[in-house]
């Protein structure tokens, strides 16, 4: 498995001491009962939620809070977010820096991730991703009727749907361009007038001592060995969610207005927030 966005500079090589070898069997077995533990409970509470109450889901998406908000307790990584949550119906348009992003993401709000189709057959992440209600979509224009009419049954059951519109994960240290396909089925003549969007930015801060990209995953970086680095890390860095104010897509007058907009608020989250870590260090 490996993400597409490629670096001037190789990814750093992951060492793991043998300290960091006995934090990967502690945190290793408890992350794993976490995650396999509430994927359990949800497919188990979905089994009733599902006939009872259709494609709205009143209790699943606590399990998922549940499970990812603990996952940085485990991993030791310090979590926080600032900005109000949108109440609106709508969508969450965020940076993406890693698989993290999920668990970040996930742990504060109740949203549904929208992928790319590929990832429903990644071993492990694809089988968690399609539990947890995930829409995955295919780029084919073709196609593109078919999920804007998915996006508006879940938009209107009130499913809070969240994209990467980078469309790739990154090192950290910046906001690549937002594609803005996706922005256009916000425009269709179903969701315009009621639909919004919040921009968000995700930050990651490195443990003391590292690269400033230490979290970043990209190029041809394997999830695994990612995951063991992660797992090993003796002092853990933390995790920043900036939510700013949601806008009205009918505000907008065409889906690269809104792609621009979100953009230039993501990035200036995200570069703010890094522009003070650097100056208090």
């Amino acid at each position: 498995m490996s993400v597409s966005w490629q670096s001037e500079e190789a990814p750093d090589a992951v060492r793991v001491s043998a300290a960091g070898w006995l934090r990967v069997a502690v945190r290793g077995p408890l992350l794993a009962v976490l995650v396999f533990g509430g994927l359990t409970l949800l497919l188990l509470t979905r089994l009733v939620e599902r006939p009872l109450c259709g494609v709205q889901r009143p209790v699943t998406p606590f399990i998922t809070q549940f499970v990812c908000r603990n996952a940085f307790r485990i991993l030791g990584m310090g979590y926080s977010s600032r900005g109000s949550l949108m109440r609106e119906r709508g969508a969450i348009v965020a940076n993406h820096q890693s698989w993290l992003d999920i668990f970040a993401l996930n742990a504060r709000k109740r949203i549904y991730f929208v992928s790319k189709a590929e990832v429903a057959n990644w071993p492990g992440i694809g089988w968690l991703a399609r539990a947890t209600g995930t829409v995955f979509i295919e780029r084919d224009r073709k196609k593109a009727k078919e999920q804007t009419a998915l996006f508006e049954t879940r938009l209107k059951a009130g499913h809070k749907l969240l994209f990467f519109p980078e469309g790739t994960s990154t090192d950290g240290q910046r906001v690549l361009p937002f594609k803005t396909t996706l922005f256009a089925a916000f425009f269709s003549d179903h969701l315009r007038d009621f639909m919004h969007v919040q921009p968000v930015s995700v930050v990651f801060r490195a443990p003391d001592g590292e690269p400033a990209r230490y979290y970043g995953w990209w190029g041809a970086m394997d999830f695994g060995p990612h995951l063991l680095k992660v797992l090993s890390t003796a002092y853990p860095g933390s995790v920043e969610l900036i939510y700013h104010p949601p806008v009205r897509v009918r505000d907008f007058e065409n889906r690269k207005a809104l792609a621009a907009y979100c953009e230039a608020k993501v990035r200036a989250g995200h570069d703010s927030a890094l522009t003070l870590e650097n100056t208090a260090i």
